[in-house]
């Protein structure tokens, strides 16, 4: 028991050498979370509704934008956390706009936040959140917490080409403006056609798409509400309530399933 002082000691510098990867492109930056919390724009944060933690949270953060010099509104970005989970983010949604805005919450070694359950982690060392997120429908898949990486990516239609709808349809189809609600919603967790960055979810189209072994209402409901028809304890897979996610939106996201059903891509 006299070594357990010690090996403490010893592990307490790791536990506040948290880094956080930030990719741009003109090149690349680690941060520590030492370094964020001293940050001159760092802050005192309240965020009334977390949409990891349930409940109103106060935290130290900083406007994400001050750590995206160079980027412009039609870039897009991506954030993985350290379990896969990949958020695709359009950068006018993160840089200083009006309406949402997007933070940097950074967690305190000395200071550390709850767990997410009984027996589980923090959302930190490194979380985004946001304010007001109601004014750009910023949706849950938007809040990737426990992040390593911030990267300046190509668009996601450019790096996996199998997720393209027809390209005969128009712009406005139901069937293209359901690929941006999956892009927002599904692909931080799930791929389609075996495409996709995220090694967290099934993927949607192989071998079955969810619109070919689930009625359409059935489909709807698990989308809004998963645990109403599948229970299980471990479950990570939130709803999408209206305010996210409205009916029309719905509509468009499942006329895309639709669709992609007949465009699947059986080779490697």
């Amino acid at each position: 028991m006299r070594a357990l002082p010690l090996l403490l000691a010893l592990l307490s510098p790791l536990a506040g050498a948290a880094e956080l990867l930030v990719e741009l492109a003109d090149g690349s930056r680690r941060y520590s979370s030492a370094e964020l919390l001293a940050h001159p724009a760092s802050r005192a944060l309240e965020i009334p509704a977390d949409v990891s933690y349930k409940r109103a949270m106060r935290y130290r953060a900083l406007p994400l934008a001050e750590l995206l010099p160079g980027v412009k509104p039609d870039d897009h970005l991506q954030a993985v956390a350290d379990d896969g989970f990949a958020a695709e983010l359009p950068a006018a949604t993160l840089l200083d706009a009006p309406g949402s805005r997007a933070w940097l919450a950074v967690e305190d070694p000395a200071a550390p936040w709850p767990p997410l359950s009984k027996a589980g982690r923090s959302a930190g060392p490194f979380y985004l959140v946001w304010t007001h997120p109601e004014a750009e429908q910023i949706g849950p898949e938007q809040w990737p917490f426990r992040m390593v990486r911030l990267r300046v990516l190509a668009s996601v239609a450019e790096r996996f080409p199998a997720l393209r709808p027809d390209p005969a349809l128009a712009a406005d189809d139901p069937v293209n403006l359901g690929f941006a609600q999956f892009q927002k919603h599904c692909l931080a967790c799930h791929r389609l056609n075996k495409q996709g960055d995220a090694a967290f979810g099934p993927d949607l189209n192989l071998p079955y798409n969810p619109t070919e072994y689930l009625r359409a209402d059935l489909l709807r409901r698990y989308i809004r509400d998963p645990q109403a028809l599948r229970h299980w304890p471990q479950a990570r897979m939130p709803g999408f309530s209206e305010s996210a996610l409205s009916e029309a939106q719905l509509d468009h996201l499942l006329a895309y399933l639709r669709h992609m059903a007949g465009r699947k891509v059986l080779a490697d």
